[in-house]
């Protein structure tokens, strides 16, 4: 009994985030983390939440707000938003989050077929240049 609880603990802490997936409109969404919403409109607020505990185990406080995160960002997008800002800190896996448009990264989808167009400032800075990476 004791090996086979034993086995079973990190199966199913394991596959607690695997149902938390970053939505395709929500990979337009940015994160603020330095709080510069100012020139934004306020769409609303959104409250998330993920269990940060599994039975008496606390799960990975990154982990954690990782998921929180994508959530957040996945219910900016069904609202229109295209930026989201931590509100506060998460408290037993809760985190309030607000939703702006910032209309600075509206980005037009690509045609099957035809690459995006580069990016209007192609001079890499300090010796490096930065790739998008491939969907």
């Amino acid at each position: 009994m004791r090996k086979t609880f034993l086995i079973l603990v990190p199966l199913v802490l394991s596959g607690c985030s695997w149902g938390i997936k970053l939505d395709d409109g929500a990979r337009n969404v940015r994160t603020a983390w330095n709080g510069d919403v100012g020139s934004c409109r306020e769409q609303g607020k959104v409250t998330v939440s993920v269990m940060s505990r599994v039975g008496p185990v606390d799960r990975n406080d990154l982990k954690v707000r990782d998921e929180l995160e994508v959530m957040a960002r996945n219910e900016a997008a069904k609202m229109g938003a295209d930026t989201v800002k931590p509100l506060g800190e998460p408290s037993d896996g809760s985190q309030e989050w607000g939703a702006y448009t910032c209309g600075n990264r509206a980005v037009a989808p690509a045609r099957a077929g035809n690459p995006p167009p580069p990016p209007a400032n192609t001079t890499p800075q300090g010796g490096f240049e930065t790739v998008p990476l491939k969907n």
